[in-house]
């Protein structure tokens, strides 16, 4: 009997392709939030704390510290909102709605001050980190919905979702949030 050849690369495209409908809810969550921040930001002023933490734990970073607390914050984000989505899904529905309403509050805060297109220059930050944190997020629900799957043997079901996202985290997720960290940390230092 032969065993079966292992090619991550291959199996994680294959698994993130059959993720692709719990992604696509992840990313109509986030901008569906996003849009209710971006037009009422008024009703959503406690974001402002959430935001003047962030600011106050980086101040007085160089670049690189900078780029490595990013990539430290959206691994945590990432990995937890997938492991924790082993709860029906819950924490990684509420955690999209979170991260999108932050996106589109900080648009709205932006766009008031410095204008429409100054949007341009924060949409660099978001090319990597959110098709990685959609997927994490995508991954988790996917995960946390294993109950409800129509195989008879839950915990075999289990088993395949959580080292087919394990997968992906590994060889998708993470080399996205890697790059991400850099570009993000660069810019925002270059921009200091």
């Amino acid at each position: 009997m032969r065993k079966k050849k292992i090619n991550l690369w291959k199996d994680s495209l294959s698994y993130l392709k059959e993720s692709q409908d719990y992604i696509a809810i992840v990313v109509l969550l986030f901008f569906a939030s996003s849009l209710v921040t971006f037009i009422i930001p008024g009703k959503f002023v406690f974001f402002n704390e959430f935001l003047k933490d962030i600011v106050s734990r980086t101040e007085g970073f160089g670049t690189f510290r900078l780029i490595l607390f990013i990539f430290q914050n959206n691994i945590t984000s990432a990995f937890a909102s997938m492991i924790f989505g082993l709860a029906l899904g819950i924490f990684p529905i509420f955690n999209i709605i979170f991260n999108g309403g932050i996106l589109g509050y900080v648009a709205a805060l932006t766009t008031d001050k410095f204008g429409f297109f100054s949007l341009w220059r924060i949409l660099p930050h978001g090319i990597f980190e959110l098709p990685a944190i959609f997927i994490s997020i995508g991954l988790g629900i996917r995960l946390g919905t294993f109950i409800f799957s129509r195989k008879k043997r839950k915990l075999d079901e289990l088993k395949y979702r959580f080292w087919s996202s394990m997968k992906v985290f590994f060889t998708i997720v993470l080399p996205l949030l890697v790059i991400a960290a850099i570009i993000e940390g660069l810019l925002i230092g270059l921009s200091r």
